[in-house]
């Protein structure tokens, strides 16, 4: 029997941004935890709620959104565990977008710079530390504290319509708003949007960076699909999106973080703002792959399930020749990919994650628990399989050490594969 405990909303029928109904399903993943509700020791003999796990897609706008199970409010509560700093490449990644959003448009120290979603002040310590004038607006407790540590003005609250008048009274009409992977988070797209135009100085940039639907379904990344991720973007749908708030996409770029990403760069639709070549080829390449018709969708909800069962055959393989294999990370994207795999503790011991906030818990629905990194040295392990596939590269070299004993990673998206 399946309890809930907060409040779950009527299952979306109608497009989050251009109100048509919605009658094309992406992938249905089940039932899932909400993703980043890990479960504290006290708690682990309890039961916690499982909502529905289902994307759609918009005929008309091609938006791709979940189904409203639950509210925002719900799920980036006080004690939200996902901490940016926690990684160095994400760090490196901020620390080089804010230089260059200082050379190319111009910042000085006049200039006043928002972030939407400043978490744990990952990205405005940098603007900061140039002498921007700047300001975080982030909703949950844990991370805004963290920002606010650093000396950083964060503001604990939602963003929209309402609040950007206010800022906009209070002065932080901003040159720069920055809204790193929050756009995704939002229900109410139309809100957040709106809000963007009102903070927006005349000739200011807001820049959007989402990871691209294009990339997700290439590469078969069903895991980052959760309750927390409204809404999955591409070019042709954040276009549309845009101009219904008076706001027009001048430039993008294709950031490789998060396995593939875009960042739209958005001005108001009269600014001088010249529009780049840069938006003809990921354009063409949606239409290519078919983002704009149906039948694309329609397929990769087998590719989904193709994922599944290469993963399971070769985790029952090394399992049945007596393997040990234990996790590294625990990131929202674990809790999807385990639980519609049906992967529990039967297949990996333990995984751990450099968050102290995560350490001492269980990962949601099939409460695997967490430990801290050092635990991996301990165990000496057959096999690590690397849940934020994204920071490969830097879980590897932090990790190099398994080679010692022939300890080998396994990634398990687009394809499980076995790497050295």
């Amino acid at each position: 029997m399946i309890l809930n405990s907060l409040p779950v909303l009527a299952a979306a029928s109608k497009c989050r941004h251009c109100r048509s109904e919605l009658t094309l399903t992406l992938v249905d993943l089940g039932l899932s935890p909400v993703a980043n509700d890990y479960v504290d020791p006290e708690n682990s003999g309890k039961a916690e709620p499982f909502y529905p796990l289902k994307a759609l897609v918009c005929r008309n706008c091609r938006l791709v959104q979940t189904s409203d199970m639950l509210a925002a409010d719900d799920i980036f509560r006080a004690d939200y565990a996902y901490f940016s700093s926690h990684s160095s490449s994400w760090l490196n990644h901020a620390k080089t977008y804010v230089e260059d959003m200082i050379t190319r448009f111009g910042l000085t120290e006049s200039s006043r710079h928002v972030e939407i979603a400043s978490n744990d002040g990952y990205l405005l310590q940098y603007s900061m530390a140039k002498g921007l004038q700047c300001l975080g607006i982030e909703p949950c407790e844990s991370v805004a504290l963290v920002g606010r540590a650093k000396g950083i003005d964060t503001r604990k609250r939602f963003f929209g319509v309402q609040y950007a008048h206010e800022l906009a009274r209070e002065g932080w009409t901003a040159d720069l708003i920055t809204a790193n992977n929050v756009l995704a988070h939002v229900p109410d797209i139309n809100d957040f949007v709106s809000g963007v135009k009102i903070l927006l100085a005349p000739e200011g940039v807001a820049t959007f960076e989402v990871q691209h639907l294009l990339k997700l379904m290439q590469l078969h990344q069903f895991d980052t699909i959760y309750h927390e991720h409204f809404s999955y973007l591409s070019l042709i749908a954040g276009q549309r999106i845009f101009a219904s708030a008076g706001l027009r996409v001048f430039d993008v770029e294709l950031p490789k973080s998060h396995g593939g990403s875009i960042r739209f760069f958005v001005c108001h639709e009269q600014s001088r703002h010249p529009q780049t070549a840069r938006l003809a080829e990921p354009l063409a390449a949606e239409r290519a792959y078919g983002l704009d018709g149906d039948a694309a969708y329609i397929a990769w909800n087998e590719s989904v399930k193709a994922t599944k069962r290469d993963l399971l055959d070769l985790l029952i393989g090394l399992k049945r020749q007596g393997k040990k294999i234990v996790g590294y990370g625990a990131p929202a994207k674990a809790a999807t990919l385990l639980n519609y795999c049906g992967v529990g503790s039967d297949f990996i011991d333990f995984t751990v994650d450099r968050a102290p906030s995560k350490q001492g818990r269980y990962v949601p629905g099939v409460r695997l628990p967490i430990f801290p990194p050092e635990a991996i040295l301990e165990a000496k392990p057959d096999f690590v399989l690397i849940f934020p596939w994204n920071l490969k590269n830097e879980i590897k070299a932090q990790m190099s050490e398994i080679k010692s004993w022939g300890g080998r990673f396994i990634v398990p998206v687009p394809k499980a594969t076995i790497e050295d």
